[in-house]
């Protein structure tokens, strides 16, 4: 006996057309919860202080969802692959931020004020032009890689938004600072903008030159020594970085700017020893800069003894502030669990309560479990933008990834420390929480950028088109 059978196997299933999840509808999901938890800290805020709920509870909360709303819809349409933890986190962020701020706006202690304004109704604003801003990023910004062709151009646009600030008539001196310009009664800080525009630069020259800044002459004590010529770039950085700090009297952008570079460079060439003499530069430049500067040496002198400054400033002497103290005492204050929303004295800090000094607000209504939830949250922003530049596919999408995450955590880093005492304040604000329009709108942005990434790097590949010569037919004999 014999049978045969004539029946074709067709061979055509393949990992690409098998595709990845999108994840939209998770990311829907966390939404619902990024928009549900700041319209009870609302309402809870409300009670603490007028014992009643608050009238515009469902104003904040139907413009807040509709942000949130908007976001989704477009990363949906656009970007349907993209990372579904970073909108819902940047929404909580700034949802809980605009809180806190509306908070303050009640202090009658700020209100007493003759340079108070009410801050929230402004923020709620910024915060819908970075929606806008995030949603022009992604419908406009097709493919990241076009961003490359104008690696040099970006370096001009970077440093002339860094000069901006030096503009006679244009830019303002605000306590020591030149980092503020003024447009139409607006004030905004440049040097938000310019951390963006750096990163497309760095990440455009390094992935160029990566190859020689990877070259070592010599090793010493396990550490590759980079060859003199190569040490260039991270010189011009570095003495950029110094003007910065020296005319802008602005110690915050100066770190930002040099350790995102020294980030990058690492990162395109492996070597630890970028690592060491960008550490050795930055304390260099610092101690050097404070030698002689005023603004720097009130700073370092606030952080190393923020209890005599803190005197001298009850005392009535000028150039001496309570700030520092004031924010330990509210950390204190708070404990673990903190005192509630609404029911803090954080206000005491006076005008920067609600910027600079945000996260003291948080930690003494919120305590310690509330600080390292707002951390925790910032940690998984940056942690998701490492991932993305490990599963970029390009070496350009992998540095610039890789340069706004660390440009992010080094922000939080230098302002989260400066409140608490580990660093000398830098006058930056928080991402998403503190009251300023460059940052918040520049931060949406940013995330815009990092989900276009996302979305080029987790996008399946499309399926290879069926060949009929390639078709297999198995035929079974006796």
């Amino acid at each position: 006996m014999s049978s045969t059978s004539n029946t074709p196997t067709h061979h055509t299933s393949t990992i690409g057309s098998i595709g990845t999840p999108s994840r939209r509808n998770t990311e829907l999901a966390l939404l619902v919860f990024a928009v549900v938890i700041p319209v009870f800290a609302y309402a809870n805020v409300g009670l603490a202080i007028n014992d009643s709920v608050p009238p515009g509870l469902l104003s904040y909360g139907l413009g807040l969802g509709l942000l949130a709303g908007v976001g989704h819809i477009v990363v949906r349409k656009f970007a349907p692959y993209a990372d579904p933890l970073m909108l819902p986190l940047a929404t909580l962020l700034n949802g809980i931020g605009l809180v806190v701020i509306w908070r303050l706006d009640q202090s009658k202690r700020l209100q007493a004020s003759s340079t108070f304004v009410e801050a929230a109704p402004r923020q709620l604003l910024y915060s819908a032009l970075g929606v806008a801003l995030f949603v022009a990023v992604l419908v406009f910004l097709k493919d990241h890689r076009v961003l490359q062709r104008y690696t040099y151009i970006s370096m001009v646009g970077a440093l002339i938004l860094l000069l901006l600030p030096l503009v006679p008539g244009l830019g303002l001196n605000v306590f020591g600072a030149r980092i503020w310009i003024s447009i139409a009664g607006f004030t905004i800080q440049p040097g938000e903008f310019a951390k963006i525009v750096l990163a497309i630069f760095f990440a455009g020259y390094l992935m160029v030159k990566r190859d020689a800044l990877a070259l070592a002459s010599r090793r010493f004590m396990g550490i590759y020594l980079p060859r003199g010529r190569d040490l260039g770039p991270i010189i011009v950085v570095w003495i950029i970085s110094i003007l910065i700090l020296v005319f802008e009297t602005d110690l915050g952008t100066s770190l930002l700017f040099f350790g995102m570079f020294v980030i990058m460079l690492y990162v395109a060439t492996e070597r630890t020893s970028w690592i060491v003499f960008g550490l050795l530069m930055s304390a260099a430049g610092a101690v050097g800069v404070a030698s002689f500067e005023s603004h720097v040496q009130q700073r370092v002198q606030a952080w190393l003894d923020p209890m005599r400054e803190y005197e001298l400033s009850q005392q009535g002497v000028i150039g001496h502030t309570e700030q520092s103290m004031q924010a330990l005492w509210a950390f204190g204050s708070g404990g673990t669990l903190g005192t509630g929303l609404g029911q803090g004295n954080s206000d005491l800090i006076g005008f920067a309560a609600n910027s600079d000094f945000i996260l003291a607000t948080f930690g003494e209504e919120l305590g310690l479990a509330g600080v390292m939830a707002i951390l925790l949250m910032y940690g998984l922003i940056v942690e998701r933008g490492v991932r993305t530049a490990l599963a970029a596919r390009d070496p350009f999408g992998k540095l610039l990834a890789i340069g706004l995450s660390g440009a992010f955590a080094l922000q939080v880093f230098v302002v989260a420390g400066g409140v608490m005492g580990l660093i000398p304040l830098t006058g930056m604000t928080m991402p998403f929480l503190a009251y300023g329009g460059s940052s918040v709108i520049a931060n949406w942005a940013l995330i815009g950028i990092l989900l276009r990434i996302s979305d080029t790097a987790r996008r399946p590949a499309p399926a290879p088109a069926p060949n009929p010569d390639a078709e297999m037919t198995q035929v079974v004999r006796p």
